[in-house]
């Protein structure tokens, strides 16, 4: 039996400074994820979270397509300077939040 969070395995890692900005990701994360489970893309993205790993924040989708539509969506409404793609995997699993 596999864990469903195995199958949101395609991430981003944003950085921002502005945590009103994560909320607003977190929002447009479940708006991109269109099937499934809306709530595993934002897994891991609350605020001590966001502080502990230095304002990054990884959101995991289950196919590339959301995945890219979600950068998308982020190029589209913020302008650059707010936020930073630091990078993406087609091999990390989202994990089960406590």
């Amino acid at each position: 039996m596999t864990d469903e969070h195995d199958d949101y395995k395609f991430s981003v890692t944003i950085h921002t400074d502005d945590l009103p900005l994560v909320y607003c990701l977190r929002g447009l994360s479940v708006r991109c994820q269109e099937t499934g489970n809306s709530k595993s893309p934002h897994g891991g993205t609350k605020d001590p979270d966001w502080k502990r790993h230095g304002h990054r924040v990884t959101f995991h989708f289950s196919g590339p397509y959301y995945r890219d539509n979600f950068v998308h969506e982020i190029e589209r409404l913020f302008p650059q300077g707010l936020w930073e793609k630091i990078g993406a995997s087609d091999n990390d699993p989202a994990k089960k939040q406590s």
